[in-house]
């Protein structure tokens, strides 16, 4: 029979001791041979600490086969974003007038556009365009959204009621309408002033996830302890509420990454968003349209990239959203 079990609580004077140590000897007996002591893991070693919400949600993540494919897609993506040469050796710019508009050839199997030029080239090129917009676009927006609807939902009153006002006079304007009225005076043919006017309609959407995130997260009653024990109120916010209030901001903000492409896209393929020379896959698209009988390849491929592109950095916000919600457990 194995050696009994006695728990360090059993060990002293009196009746309680006694009556500790028989249940100790009662688990003992029920116990099978060489199990660990009850509250103890394998080999009777005490069990570590509980995982948090973020140890939890990465052991259901990886786990995930929807997250394991989007996020290698993705970093497939932001690989030949930054570098591009690395699958595609040709030049994004250089045209052939002679093989305007045929199909795939050795060397060449997207065909060509209009102007002679590689589409394979220009697909691969053009995702640099797309992933910074999208990124740019999504850590503006997340920063600003969490900053002022973080401070409006902790201190409440006046700044609460403007900063709620200031929200709805953005969401009234029409995204399409106000990229296009916004974008048309801008000359740039740099990523920022599509990024700046992503930022400047999308904060809103963030700020009200953040507001009410903390909101709920200084209710609780660590806060109030902390509160209590005189945590000044940037303590509170970076200690207390924020590491609590975040997870919900991470999953708008993950969707609303993939949005943002398809938004740069659209405004794009307009004619109001990225504009020559940069490669972009709405600028092609939009080229490509008018050529869709005679040459559709010019228009498939980067429209299969872009939804591609799109579909992954939703697939992954879903996924993010289904381990950080704690009711979807």
């Amino acid at each position: 029979m194995p050696e009994s079990y006695v728990p360090k609580e059993a060990i002293g004077h009196g009746d309680g001791g006694s009556a500790a140590l028989a249940i100790g000897e009662a688990e003992s007996l029920e116990r099978r041979p060489g199990a660990a002591p009850p509250g103890g893991g394998p080999g009777g070693e005490p069990l570590g600490k509980p995982r948090s919400l973020w140890s939890d949600a990465w052991h259901d993540l990886y786990r995930n086969p929807v997250f394991v494919v989007s996020a290698l897609v993705i970093v497939f993506l932001v690989i030949i974003a930054i570098w591009p040469q690395l699958i595609a050796g040709g030049n994004p710019y250089r045209a052939d007038l002679a093989k305007a508009q045929q199909g795939s050839q050795p060397g060449h199997p997207f065909g060509f556009d209009t102007q002679g030029r590689d589409v394979y080239t220009r697909v691969v090129y053009g995702a640099r365009a797309s992933i910074t917009v999208g990124v740019c676009a999504t850590t503006g927006a997340a920063l600003l959204g969490s900053l002022l609807g973080g401070l409006a939902g902790f201190f409440g009153g006046w700044w609460d009621t403007s900063l709620s006002r200031l929200a709805d006079i953005f969401f009234g304007i029409p995204v399409i309408l106000g990229g296009l009225v916004f974008l048309s005076v801008v000359t740039s043919t740099t990523v920022w002033p599509v990024v700046g006017f992503i930022v400047l309609l999308g904060w809103p959407q963030i700020s009200r996830i953040a507001r009410g995130s903390v909101v709920a997260a200084k209710q609780n009653d660590y806060v109030q302890a902390a509160r209590a024990l005189g945590a000044g109120n940037g303590r509170m916010l970076l200690r207390h509420i924020a590491p609590n209030a975040i997870a919900p901001v991470i999953v708008v903000a993950t969707i609303a990454l993939g949005t943002y492409i398809a938004l740069e896209a659209t405004l794009s393929y307009l004619g109001a968003g990225l504009k020559p020379p940069t490669v972009s896959w709405g600028i092609d698209i939009s080229t490509a349209s008018t050529y869709i009988r005679s040459a559709p390849h010019m228009l498939l491929w980067p429209a299969g990239a872009l939804s591609v592109t799109v579909l992954a950095f939703i697939m992954l916000g879903d996924a993010v959203r289904d381990a950080l919600d704690p009711k979807l457990r």
